[in-house]
């Protein structure tokens, strides 16, 4: 009989797999419909990310979101390497989402609140430089918004503690399949415990 590790345990730790399957191509999986526009953010174990952004976003403009890696020096990186620490990736969460529905600022703020930005290479009791909290822009449209965000935000609520990584979006790379939709197929999993809402007053 197979051992199964409780609930409570398995939240506290995250599984680590041997596999040494590929990322995806970049740019293979994540659907695109016309109009729909990208947003690409890194804050910690991409597994709470996802779930949390799919649970708010639901049904108001979320078209699909692909956990994944980004930021590196490697290509085609498999999730041991970047566990290692050795390739420069970060794991991301990477949305598309419609424009009219929910707009990028909503996105990024929502990112600040779910999170704590103000730890390098670090969140929650998972360290290294892959769990680093990055906002990867995609146009100059979407990195003048990340900057003004993140000032407001730094401002009004993280008291100035602010080490997010703005940088534009360079080559994306899919995880692997089992990570897709990670909690939803594994409801007692590694939950961060730093991935939880905030209650902050508006922004504006």
């Amino acid at each position: 009989m197979a051992f199964t590790m409780p609930s409570f345990i398995s939240r506290l730790t995250r599984p680590f797999t041997t596999t040494t399957r590929l990322g995806l191509n970049p740019e293979s999986s994540i659907a695109s419909p016309e109009g729909a526009q990208k947003a690409t953010i890194a804050a910690g174990c991409f597994w709470g990310v996802e779930h949390m952004y799919r649970k708010e976003f639901k049904g108001k403009g979320l078209y699909d979101a692909r956990v994944g890696y980004i930021g590196g020096n490697t290509d085609s990186p498999s999730y041991r390497a970047v566990c290692s620490g050795r390739t420069g990736h970060a794991e991301a969460l990477q949305v598309t989402f419609d424009p009219a529905q929910v707009t990028y600022r909503q996105l990024l703020e929502y990112f600040y609140k779910m999170h704590d930005p103000t730890t390098s290479n670090r969140q929650g009791p998972d360290t290294g430089s892959q769990y680093r909290s990055g906002i990867f822009y995609h146009n100059a449209e979407q990195e003048t918004i990340a900057r003004e965000v993140t000032e407001k935000a730094n401002e009004k609520w993280w008291k100035g503690k602010i080490v997010t990584e703005i940088l534009p979006a360079g080559e994306w790379w899919d995880a692997e399949d089992y990570h897709q939709k990670y909690l939803d197929n594994n409801p007692g999993g590694y939950e961060c415990p730093s991935h939880f809402l905030r209650s902050f007053p508006p922004l504006d």
